[in-house]
């Protein structure tokens, strides 16, 4: 097969998160509005071009003044920086439809290069004929390094909110 152009479907697809909070339990949270530009052959993604935007004003932590918060100067400050991006730059096999997709995430304008495990979760079509592929990734990034340092010390030793965050998307696409 050859490289392909694909659209996002949104209503199926998912960006999720998670961080320590407390040191003793995790918080989840989503993104509602994102997009991606997909350029690539299912069978192979070494070869595919692939770019990804969030807008961090939709993060979703089913708490409203927590997500508050994390749209402020503290966290996201989406007054300056309403997007977080990631633009493939490279993308190896490592099995059977698994591959690690290195590139460059740009978050709160800082730059730095993030490597994700993705799999090919499959193809197939849809009752109307739509041609559709699932993708699914998963990593984690340091907080931190993006210039999201807001925290608060704990009474009992530790801080309130972990520097490491989970990240994992569920993406399904349609053949444009």
């Amino acid at each position: 097969m050859t490289k392909t152009k694909w659209v996002l479907d949104p209503v199926h697809s998912s960006v999720d998160f998670s961080v320590r909070h407390m040191m003793i339990a995790n918080v989840k949270g989503t993104f509602n509005k994102f997009e991606a530009n997909i350029d690539a052959d299912p069978a192979d993604l070494t070869t595919a071009s692939i770019e990804f935007s969030v807008e961090t004003g939709s993060v979703d932590t089913r708490n409203q003044d927590r997500d508050g918060h994390l749209v402020s100067a503290d966290f996201f400050d989406v007054e300056n920086h309403p997007k977080m991006t990631f633009v493939a730059t490279k993308i190896e096999k490592t099995d059977d439809g698994e591959y690690n997709m290195t590139g460059d995430l740009t978050l709160r304008g800082v730059t730095k290069p993030e490597t994700f495990a993705v799999s090919f979760e499959g193809q197939g079509k849809d009752p109307w004929g739509n041609e559709k592929v699932g993708f699914s990734a998963a990593g984690s990034i340091n907080r931190s390094d993006y210039g999201l340092v807001w925290n608060a010390a704990l009474e009992t030793g530790g801080v309130l909110v972990g520097d490491k965050v989970k990240i994992n998307l569920q993406l399904q696409a349609a053949k444009a």
